[in-house]
């Protein structure tokens, strides 16, 4: 304490360690599976781990790159968008390359809201997005994601979204496929979402780092929705689609206007980043469809074989649209209904680790029961996994 006042800003004061950190840092001391943290357990293509060798090898990136991003990667990503969605972005006025989508998201929020500002976002909510808004000034306001047990999914409800729209609403922080719930939003609830953006004239900031990720419905950026293209900041990242989670390379397409808001405040935060793996990343983005397609197989197939074996344990199972996490209730197995105990707990119960969902949300008794699992690993991991839980 100095001068009466606690060292760390208030605005962060309710942020503790992640439970990220929290939970694997317990897997690696009891030596527990981890399927708490999502991150794979193998690398990436070997093609473009060999690229970023290249590059490094040849001094592209090993001294500041460009700031908005090495133009090989910004004409890879505005490709992908061509490609895959056909959305239109001009190279070098709409794509900007950021440390990870989580540097995307900070520089987004920090620079297009004020002291004063709402933000809606979908709960539960990746732990960052609370913590960027407080450190914006502004204000979250969640939109509770509801389990529906008879589906095994979770459903928007749109009335409750445009309740949430007040006179200090400044913009709509959106995630689908959605983490942690693998909620994919379908294209009517999009249509929604869109044409209540454009009434209220709010901005929109869509985190798309599963967009690969989809095994039921199709992924559709908002941006692409009538009138959506010149108020969405859409984000999407390397790691997840390409196992290389580590490079933190991500990047934003939107307006020019957009764009140079947010260069304004990534600028002082990071100012460049990952050089040599931008180039690498560039050629990642052009591999061919049949790389995604494999991609989606492995992970479907590593979805279904822990979320049988999750029911099979006793868990109620919310069997995931898309991204690489599961989430149960586990209730079924602990009255209680406190994941953060039962988390807790797992891994000297069964040598497992698990993330509890209650961390996601403002609402944290709506949360209580849920624990989330990742499935992002080797199958003999998992299988190993679902062995260990049965013991439950």
């Amino acid at each position: 304490m100095t001068q009466g006042r606690p060292l760390l800003n208030r605005r962060l004061a309710e942020f503790g360690t992640t439970i990220f950190a929290e939970m694997s840092a317990l897997a690696a001391r009891t030596g527990a599976i981890n399927l708490g943290q999502g991150f794979p357990d193998t690398d990436g293509p070997e093609e473009v781990r060999e690229a970023a060798v290249r590059a490094l090898r040849a001094g592209h990136g090993n001294q500041y790159p460009p700031g908005p991003g090495v133009p090989e990667l910004r004409n890879a990503i505005a490709a992908h968008q061509q490609r895959r969605y056909a959305l239109t972005y001009d190279p070098d006025t709409e794509v900007l390359v950021t440390a990870g989508a989580t540097e995307a998201i900070a520089a987004t929020l920090l620079a297009l809201l004020e002291p004063g500002d709402e933000v809606i976002a979908l709960e539960p909510y990746y732990d960052s997005y609370a913590a960027c808004i407080a450190m914006a000034g502004a204000t979250r306001v969640p939109v509770t994601l509801h389990p529906e047990p008879s589906t095994g999914t979770y459903r928007l409800d749109l009335d409750e979204l445009r309740a949430a729209v007040t006179p200090r609403t400044r913009l709509l922080l959106l995630n689908t496929p959605h983490n942690p719930t693998g909620t994919v939003l379908t294209r009517e609830e999009l249509a929604a979402i869109a044409g209540l953006v454009c009434e209220r004239d709010l901005l929109v900031v869509t985190d798309e780092v599963y967009e690969h990720l989809v095994f039921e419905g199709e992924h559709l950026p908002l941006a692409g929705f009538p009138g959506m293209r010149e108020r969405t900041v859409t984000i999407s990242s390397a790691g997840k689609t390409f196992s290389f989670t580590g490079w933190k390379v991500g990047w934003i397409t939107a307006s020019p206007e957009l764009v140079t808001a947010v260069r304004s405040a990534k600028q002082f935060l990071t100012y460049v980043s990952a050089g040599p793996f931008q180039y690498a990343v560039a050629e990642a983005l052009n591999l061919p469809a049949g790389y995604f397609e494999k991609l989606r197989a492995d992970l479907r197939a590593k979805r279904d074989l822990l979320s049988t074996g999750l029911a099979e344990a006793g868990f109620e199972v919310y069997r995931p649209a898309g991204t690489y996490f599961v989430t149960t209730d586990i209730r079924p197995l602990d009255d209680s209904g406190d994941g953060f105990a039962f988390c807790r707990s797992l891994p000297e119960r069964c040598g497992v680790v698990a993330v509890p969902n209650a961390v996601f949300y403002d609402h944290r008794e709506q949360g209580a029961p849920f624990v989330r699992f990742a499935f992002c690993k080797r199958t003999e991991v998992l299988e190993e996994a679902v062995s260990r839980l049965k013991g439950l």
